[in-house]
């Protein structure tokens, strides 16, 4: 072995090391009554992560092919490390109350590490070692409060749907090393035929990732999970794994099944149809917000995956790595206002909660308003711009004349709007903020600092990322 290939590993060895200063930091300290640089500890930590990300380091290859990186790639990391430094920033005030700080942060780096490992997998046993390793610490994160009935119910759907998907995805894989005897990317590329068994194990391996992302038909277990789980994990769940996920299967369709790819457009071009369309359609009847978000999350999976449909690589890599910057610091933004207000309001996130929340709290609504409409795709917003670029990489290559290329051109109508139906729920939100009326407001509170500062971030990044274009160039730059 030559150890040397260490080092062409450094955002995940950043995370290990970090996971070993966490870990002597809570053993340490495990006895003090108060731990207040706990947090910023950790915070520091992932910011300095993220900017380990971002150096120049190239595509690397290491341990005969298993591990791959590129300058791509470190940008999708990047950009799920910093939206785990969010994560951090806004749950000091609910992790310290919860007894178990150090190891909420310890856990959720371990997910963040699985996800690294998944997205510069170069081999099958690589990217499900990755999986799992993201895939069950977040049944523990899930089921992280242990005294709300929700929590293990959302946590139990959640294991048990991966478990499922973990499996009609690994009898994908064994149908691929069946049919060309390797595990490696690079090898079954080169040999690829659209034979029966490569199709059915492409269709079973998509099914698996489809759980993960919360693409339907493969999205029972989102809402369950997303009310269950702490407001804090389900706002990881919405953004980091789902990043995580979606980066993974673009690549994997584009660079080991790319010689099928009539065969996964067309897949593709139903799931995604259906993901923003029923998505949409059950989240105008939601009246609990995190069950809403839920559905949103979906909606936006099938705008995420919408890059899918062209046939151009860079192209599609920059609209979703921009398309996740853009969801990472919206959604955020959505959930730490939930989490502020569910831990004033007796632990309620109902939307009827809400009504009347501009008079006691007119800053968060304010703030709430900037990200739905983002979110919502309503220009200046960043959001708008985001939508923008999957749907021009949604068409990238295809000509209408062709029948694959109109079906992508519907696809991308059918996008547009669904996007009008989309801005009526998001709007129900801003409805109950500003218009209907209450005797009973929520009472006005005050955020600690941490969670001013996150919300600072996000709004930044609402109102910048989509004004400045050097940022989509950037990421071009680096596809």
């Amino acid at each position: 072995m030559n150890y040397t290939d260490f080092y062409k590993m450094i955002p995940e060895a950043t995370l290990v090391a970090i996971l070993v200063v966490l870990f002597i930091a809570d053993f340490v300290s495990a006895k003090a009554e108060e731990r207040k640089w706990f947090n910023p500890l950790a915070c520091v930590l992932l910011l300095l992560n993220t900017v380990v990300c971002l150096l120049p380091l190239g595509a690397q290859s290491a341990f005969g092919g298993m591990y791959e990186t590129s300058t791509a790639i470190n940008v999708m990391k990047a950009i799920l490390s910093m939206g785990t430094f969010i994560v951090f920033l806004q749950s000091q005030q609910w992790a310290s109350k919860s007894g178990k700080e150090g190891e909420f942060y310890m856990i959720t780096v371990s997910t963040l590490l699985g996800m690294f490992a998944m997205m510069s997998a170069g081999n099958f046993l690589m990217f499900f070692l990755g999986l799992e390793m993201a895939s069950v610490p977040l049944a523990c994160l899930v089921a992280f409060d242990e005294k709300r009935n929700n929590s293990a119910e959302g946590a139990a759907k959640f294991i048990l749907t991966a478990t499922f998907s973990s499996g009609v995805m690994l009898y994908g894989i064994s149908m691929l090393y069946a049919a060309y005897g390797t595990l490696y990317f690079a090898d079954i590329a080169t040999k690829l035929a659209p034979t029966t068994l490569t199709i059915a194990g492409l269709v079973f391996f998509f099914s698996g990732l489809g759980f993960k992302i919360s693409l339907v038909p493969f999205h029972f277990w989102t809402a369950d999970t997303y009310q269950g789980a702490p407001t804090t994990v389900t706002g990881y769940l919405s953004v980091i794994s789902k990043g995580a996920a979606a980066f993974t299967l673009l690549s994997m369709l584009f660079h080991v099944f790319g010689s099928m790819m009539e065969y996964w457009h067309v897949l593709m071009m139903i799931v995604v149809v259906l993901s923003i369309t029923i998505a949409n359609l059950f989240a105008i009847r939601q009246n609990e917000l995190k069950r809403f978000m839920a559905f949103s999350s979906i909606s936006q999976a099938g705008y995420i995956m919408l890059s899918a449909i062209g046939s151009d690589w860079t192209s599609s890599v920059t609209a979703l790595s921009y398309y996740m910057l853009i969801y990472v610091v919206a959604n955020m933004a959505v959930f730490t206002i939930i989490s502020v207000v569910e831990q004033n309001n007796g632990d309620k996130t109902n939307i009827d909660d809400y009504n009347g929340f501009y008079k006691t709290n007119p800053r968060l609504s304010f703030l709430m308003t900037l990200a739905m409409f983002s979110l919502g795709g309503i220009p200046p917003f960043a959001g708008m711009f985001s939508k923008f670029f999957v749907f021009m990489a949604g068409v990238k290559g295809a000509s209408i004349a062709t029948t694959m290329g109109a079906w992508a051109y519907a696809v991308v109508f059918i996008a547009l709007l669904n996007t009008v139906v989309s801005l009526y729920y998001y709007l129900k939100i801003v409805k109950a903020m500003y218009i209907i009326r209450t005797d009973n407001p929520l009472p006005t509170f005050k955020s600690d600092n941490n969670t001013k500062f996150a919300l600072a971030v996000c709004i930044a990044g609402i109102l910048l990322f989509g004004v400045c274009s050097g940022i989509y160039e950037w990421i071009f730059a680096a596809a």
